[in-house]
């Protein structure tokens, strides 16, 4: 398989003994079989379904965004959109916090970028301990299906390292598909969220960064014929 390809539940993926099923697939006799909707690669005869539809999973060391929902007298509630609560306990903020600020730092509405520390009977605890996360202040928030965020990721980071890299903006993905915008202009901000809206679009795709390598010619090409005729015409007024 040298192509990524999409496939449905029950699809055979895959034939031969020597091959092995890794996540979204089972197998069955010599047959690799679908479990979910998505595309299907080999990667060292392991055989995989990356999803393209459902709802977020939180998994332990996810970084997620949400909103805060709730403040207590010992953390924060945050939605995340998951059907279990999750709660960022006092304790897990970088810096000692009295019980009375606690609006103060984080208030309800606000968005902030947390990583999951863990997932239990209670729920899902968060922590904004690390470098890179806390409430976002600056910038614009967009949504996409949580299983498209590998595509928007890339294999190592390259999709979205190529975004940031043409857009000029600062972007932090959520695994559970809220995803952070932050530009030096809302022009700039616009064209990342252009950008990420059409990977996620399609996600289906096989060779997506190439062809995001080409959309992104192609639209500084128009934005630059664009100004060229407003300047025409700005001249020409004058």
């Amino acid at each position: 398989m040298t192509d990524r390809k999409i496939v449905i539940p029950g699809e055979v993926v895959f034939e031969g003994a020597d091959y092995l099923p890794g996540e979204g697939t089972e197998k069955k006799g010599n047959e690799i079989v679908a479990m979910r909707f998505g595309l299907a690669e080999e990667a060292n005869k392991l055989i995989k379904v990356i999803p393209l539809s459902g709802v977020y999973q939180p998994r332990r060391g996810n970084v997620v965004i949400g909103k805060v929902e709730n403040v207590t007298f010992n953390g924060w509630v945050i939605d995340i959109g998951t059907a279990d609560s999750s709660f960022l306990p006092i304790m897990e903020f970088p810096r000692y916090v009295n019980q009375d600020e606690l609006e103060e730092i984080m208030a309800i509405g606000d968005m902030v970028v947390a990583k999951i520390n863990s997932i239990n009977q209670r729920g899902i605890d968060l922590t904004v301990k690390l470098k890179g996360l806390g409430r976002l202040d600056k910038g614009i928030i967009i949504s996409i299906n949580s299983n498209k965020v590998p595509r928007v990721i890339g294999k190592e980071g390259s999709m979205i390292s190529l975004i940031k890299e043409e857009t000029n903006c600062r972007i932090t993905v959520g695994q559970n598909g809220l995803i952070w915008i932050n530009g030096n202009k809302i022009e700039d901000e616009l064209f990342a969220k252009k950008a990420i809206l059409h990977v996620a679009e399609r996600s289906f795709m096989s060779g997506l960064t190439d062809e995001m390598k080409k959309w992104f010619e192609k639209e500084k090409e128009q934005t630059g014929s664009l100004k060229n005729r407003q300047a025409v015409l700005k001249e020409n007024k004058n």
